[in-house]
């Protein structure tokens, strides 16, 4: 969703799309220059590295884990432990000299580690940033755990994680919470604090965890007076030293670090992770295409070294395998889509507008065509009792006017709604009939119905969308935005709309869906409370929102 700062320019042209439309993954690597191929192909750690003399611990002068700790991708007996050395986490190499450092892990069954179920060592390589993931397993299914690294002599904090419980195991309830939108310019992160103190057993991250826009010496909206962030944050990122250094400056924030501690994240991007609005392999504004992709390469690798994820996603060039499935027992399935990657353009350049020809087409896509049917295919493998998809935009139509015929968004599921007709015929197909959707980019919070035919209020009801608010993004917002009125009327399966920041909690149990609206009142000054706008429930097998 757009929040650029005034003078941003346009999306390009539709002749220069056209043109970026026929980019993909060989005709980048053929448009590159031989030291951009390299930059992505070679700088990885080499065969025998882990035999090379390390960077001795000791000379460690500073304390190394400034962006803290976190995990992710919870399976059964299983999890990943993310860190990074950075003892100087506002220089390009964080304050380390390119050679590999070798990090202690460990995990136990208490806060004190009395109990140790697993350690080991990992190597904290350069051509990472010196980041460190760790795929710890063996570990009892559906369990607490805690987690903790060491490098010489300095220790970390200690983390708190979870693993999933085993795939025949008959879970009764799940508690998730999702999050999106994080733009650190918009203010404080005072959500993750609520967060990090709430009782959730996993966090959903649904986009927008960077943003690409330049953050001037006082944080933008927060408005630091005590201290002056460094001017290389002053610039849109570009290159990969500019997202690495990005990531280091919403790591180094207390609050989202202490959410990061408390729980695990399943972590997807949506498009300021790179780029404003891009499409596949086109860019928002008049670069050349290979240019964006390079881009793009940067932006996932730094994206990949900076969170929780399995060696699977780590990116080649400008491509990332980030759609996957997880399990939580026989209670719910959670597909986490990627709805950028493999889309087409936006039509009608993006704006608003009403459905046409353009937007239409059969043909169009928001998912690619091997993603759709890894979806359809997975439901139709599904034995869980709830079907979760965790993914970008809105998936509801969403009518922005009351005219006979509404203007819609072009960047949401509304520009693709073949795209979503296919997905909506595979639900009834599978027989899929506990299916929640879990959506960010919206900086407000929406509940939806979704309908079969959305131009139908009295269509038959497939399943629900929880949009969760920003964490900041769009600043202080407001209970009722100036369109509240408009939205509501305009669409009657819209339950519930507010435009506050926050988080949504979703608790799953064999009888319902139960989902809380968490918002503040304000961010752009430290210390909000939070308070519950609204909950609604859906029933297992009578889906369809109603007030808690």
């Amino acid at each position: 969703m757009t929040i650029a700062p005034s003078g941003r320019s346009q999306r390009h042209s539709p002749e220069l799309r056209a043109a970026a439309r026929h980019i993909g993954r060989r005709r980048f690597l053929g448009l590159t220059t031989a030291a951009a191929a390299l930059a992505f192909a070679v700088d990885l750690p080499a065969t025998g590295t882990a035999a090379a003399a390390p960077l001795d611990a000791a000379r460690i002068r500073d304390f190394p884990f400034t962006l803290g700790v976190a995990s992710g991708e919870p399976l059964p007996g299983s999890v990943v432990l993310w860190t990074r050395l950075a003892p100087a986490p506002y220089e390009p190499d964080g304050g380390l000299p390119a050679e590999r450092v070798d990090v202690d892990w460990e995990v136990a069954e208490d806060e004190t580690f009395a109990t140790v179920v697993a350690r080991g060592t990992a190597v904290a390589h350069p051509e990472f940033h010196h980041t460190v993931h760790v795929e710890a397993e063996g570990l009892a299914s559906g369990r607490v755990h805690y987690y903790r690294f060491r490098a010489g002599d300095w220790l970390s904090e200690t983390g708190r994680t979870r693993t999933a419980p085993a795939a025949d195991s008959p879970v009764s309830s799940l508690t998730v919470a999702a999050v999106s939108c994080q733009a650190y310019h918009d203010g404080y992160f005072t959500a993750y604090r609520h967060l990090a103190e709430d009782d959730v057993d996993l966090v959903l991250h649904l986009g927008d965890y960077l943003y690409e826009y330049a953050v001037d010496s006082a944080g933008g909206a927060r408005g630091y007076t005590d201290r002056a962030l460094p001017t290389l944050f002053d610039h849109e990122t570009v290159t990969l030293e500019d997202y690495r250094l990005r990531y280091a400056l919403f790591k180094t924030d207390p609050d989202l670090q202490a959410a990061h501690a408390r729980h695990p994240f399943v972590v997807t991007f949506d498009d300021h992770e790179t780029e404003n609005n891009y499409a596949g392999s086109i860019p928002e504004n008049a670069v050349p295409p290979e240019q964006f992709l390079l881009r793009r390469a940067a932006a996932y690798r730094a994206y990949w070294e900076n969170q929780p994820l399995r060696p699977p996603q780590l990116p080649v060039g400008p491509d990332m395998q980030l759609y996957r499935r997880l399990q939580w027992g026989q209670l719910a399935q959670f597909d986490v889509l990627d709805t950028r990657q493999y889309r087409s353009d936006q039509a009608y350049a993006g704006a608003q507008h009403v459905p046409g020809p353009d937007s239409e087409a059969p043909d169009r896509t928001m998912t690619g065509a091997a993603q759709e049917s890894w979806l359809l295919d997975g439901w139709h493998a599904s034995q869980a009792l709830w079907n979760v998809v965790a993914q970008q935009v809105c998936f509801s139509g969403r009518k922005l006017d009351l005219n006979p015929v509404a203007k819609v968004s072009m960047d949401a599921w509304d520009g693709y709604p073949a795209s979503r007709r296919r997905v909506l015929d595979g639900v009834k197909a599978a027989g899929i009939e506990n299916l929640m959707v879990l959506t960010g980019d919206l900086h407000r919070g929406y509940a939806f119905d979704i309908k079969d035919d959305f131009d139908d209020p009295f269509s038959r009801t497939l399943g629900t969308e929880i949009v969760a608010t920003s964490v900041t993004s769009g600043k202080d917002g407001e209970e009722r935005p100036s369109n509240w009125t408009t939205y509501m009327a305009a669409n009657p399966h819209l339950r519930f709309y507010d435009g506050r920041r926050g988080y949504t909690t979703v608790t799953l149990d064999r009888a319902q869906a139960r989902a809380d609206f968490k918002t503040l009142p304000y961010v752009t000054t430290p210390g909000a409370p939070i308070t519950t706008a609204a909950s609604f429930v859906t029933e297992v097998g009578n889906q369809g929102l109603t007030p808690a």
